[in-house]
């Protein structure tokens, strides 16, 4: 590995990822799937799939037809996002050791995020 390795894990230690390719599509997602399994919002970024390795017990849940949730089957952290039609995978951005070298480029479904904030950072809102 190298000094860009990227690294993570859940809460409880039980799933770690890492990876060594560049992250792409830094966001925050304000859906009402996202909010509800994360509690708020969710933070991702992405990288194919065949370059991030998981190891630990990872729980999928198809969350629609498009797509599926992974989290860890012990604390239930949500750490992990796949469409079914593509060939990434986005991972939290929450999970990662620090540094993460990462800046966040947008917003997401900001149209069904929840009425009790305002999303007043700066960064672009795309919905």
């Amino acid at each position: 590995m190298t000094d860009q390795t990227l690294r993570g894990h859940c809460l409880c230690g039980a799933v770690t990822f890492r990876t060594e390719a560049a992250p792409a599509g830094p966001s925050v997602c304000h859906c009402s799937q996202c909010r509800r399994m994360s509690g708020h919002l969710w933070a991702s970024a992405y990288v194919p799939r065949a370059a991030l390795v998981i190891e630990g017990p990872v729980r999928w849940f198809d969350s629609s037809p498009e797509a599926r949730r992974g989290f860890c089957p012990t604390c239930g952290s949500f750490l992990f996002w796949e469409a079914h039609a593509e060939e990434t995978t986005s991972f939290a951005l929450g999970a990662l050791d620090r540094p993460t070298g990462i800046t966040l480029e947008k917003h997401i479904f900001a149209a069904d995020k929840g009425d009790y904030y305002d999303i007043a950072d700066g960064i672009p809102i795309r919905s």
